[in-house]
């Protein structure tokens, strides 16, 4: 249904007073608890501000910007996600306590940045959105405390900062490209112009350079560079924001690009999947010899974006819903990790996978995270992880790519060893003289949020996967007019 633009913009309208306030409050001193309070509210505010919006439609800002199902579900899973961030990012350890309050405007304006980003359907707004989300994360990873002899976190964010700029400026370049062959910025009327031209060397060029800002943003090889030294070298609270939110971010917007390719366009398709190939392999290959648990979960990361590539392969509706789904549930499985990286460090430090060992006794609660976690992250029914990889699987056979499937397959029995390994050493090995770990309410609430939503995915996705397919087969129909939106203001 059409809506009023005041109420088709409320979640974003929440997060920008949430945001100004945060900032209003950072410039006292000592606030650490009001700015943290402050934006745990505007989290819970978002969230009930989605659901409120659920099911409207409506167009702003001259068309460049569209609320409709896909991108109010996705607000949806952002506002969730940016709470539970909020709730693991409780004591930060290894952030400096005068800088803490910014910690959380930044995490705020990152957000902001992102829910932005699913409704933009022109590519200025695009490019606005995607600075918005990500600027803030570069001065986040910055933000680790210095230790004796160690600067890493200096430069994992000039890292980051270097290949974002140059993934932005090669995506800039391809949709310039777009932009001279098509004579238009707004998506909804550029690749459908493209269309008779997507055979052109030029066209090719453009949308590949164009994609190459969202493989960087989902760690897609040979974009994967920064992955494992910022995942390393930026604090456990920070890597764990890197690693969840914007990569469903990253998935929606190339659903928008690519939803509206023939499903007989085999030079997307077999570009996807050499893609998707190497991922998988580079990530896999290389996380069997990693000893630092965030590392591990770096180079893990890189595999699954090549998982998520493979229902892109498929180029219909189906596979576009299992990419989606999967990076949902990838959202909770390493946020599961990453609670227990937290709270396992010491005084922030990174943890390697052998001070996992004896976490059954350390903490139960944690330990059973962390199995459901990394079962989930290595396919194990009946966890969404097993769900989601079948359901990429079939889309992709549907298509005839065997030999993909195949290749995947391979890489998840792969991936089931190292995931073991860090199995056996919280369940199976002594804790020796390292002491209990005793959790706040918060964490407590965290795991078992977690805990219930990697199993509620896993065990009954039809709910989640029949919206998520609902609002991809409404993504490419043609926007209310301006008619309608005066008829439904009245």
């Amino acid at each position: 249904m059409t809506s009023s633009p005041f109420t088709a913009f409320l979640p974003e309208l929440v997060l920008l007073c949430g945001a100004f306030v945060v900032f209003v409050i950072t410039l006292g001193e000592s606030r650490v608890r009001q700015v943290r309070a402050a934006a745990l509210i505007t989290s819970l505010a978002t969230i009930v501000a989605c659901l409120v919006c659920l099911g409207q439609d409506a167009t702003l800002f001259s068309g460049a910007y569209r609320v409709d199902q896909f991108s109010q579900v996705l607000k949806l899973v952002f506002a969730c996600g940016f709470t539970l961030i909020l709730l693991l990012s409780g004591n930060l350890d290894d952030i400096r306590e005068d800088i803490k309050p910014e910690y959380f405007l930044f995490l705020t304006l990152s957000v902001t940045g992102l829910v932005m980003l699913v409704s933009c359907v022109d590519i200025i707004t695009l490019v606005i959105a995607l600075e918005v989300s990500a600027f803030p994360l570069y001065f986040l990873v910055a933000m680790r405390r210095e230790r004796e002899g160690q600067k890493s976190q200096m430069e994992s964010a000039i890292k980051y900062i270097m290949f974002g700029v140059a993934a932005n400026g090669v995506m800039f370049f391809g949709m310039s490209y777009l932009f001279g062959l098509t004579g238009t910025t707004s998506l909804t009327e550029l690749l459908p112009r493209l269309q008779p031209l997507v055979h052109s060397p030029m066209a090719i060029a453009g949308l590949a350079l164009t994609f190459c800002g969202l493989y960087y943003k989902l760690a897609v090889f040979p974009f994967h560079f920064w992955t494992p030294d910022v995942y390393q070298g930026a604090s456990n609270e920070t890597a764990g924001l890197i690693a969840s939110l914007p990569k469903v971010g990253a998935v929606a917007v190339l659903i928008r690009f690519v939803s509206l390719a023939t499903p007989d366009n085999h030079t997307v398709a077999f570009m996807l999947a050499i893609l998707a190939t190497c991922s998988m392999f580079y990530g896999n290959l290389i996380a069997l010899m990693q000893k630092d648990f965030k590392r591990l979960l770096g180079f893990s990361g890189i595999a699954h974006a090549g998982y998520a590539l493979i229902g892109f392969v498929a180029l219909d509706q189906f596979g576009y819903t299992a990419a989606l789904y999967y990076i949902i549930g990838y959202l909770l499985m390493v946020l599961a990790c990453f609670v227990v990286i937290c709270k396992v460090s010491r005084d922030g430090t990174n943890v390697a996978i052998e001070d996992l060992a004896g976490l059954h006794k350390r903490s139960p609660l944690l330990a059973l995270t962390l199995i459901v976690g990394v079962f989930a992250l290595a396919g194990i029914p009946p966890f969404v992880g097993f769900m989601g990889k079948l359901s990429l699987l079939s889309a992709a056979l549907n298509k005839g790519h065997i030999f993909l499937v195949i290749i995947a397959v391979i890489n998840a029995a792969i991936a089931v060893y190292y995931y073991l390994c860090v199995v056996r050493e919280a369940v199976f090995r002594d804790p020796g003289e390292r002491p209990p770990i005793h959790l706040d309410w918060a964490t407590r609430a965290l795991c078992v949020l977690l805990i219930a939503g990697i199993l509620a995915l896993g065990v009954a996705p039809a709910r989640v996967l029949s919206t998520l397919s609902s609002s991809i087969a409404h993504l490419n129909e043609p926007a209310p007019s301006a008619a309608a939106l005066v008829n439904a203001t009245r």
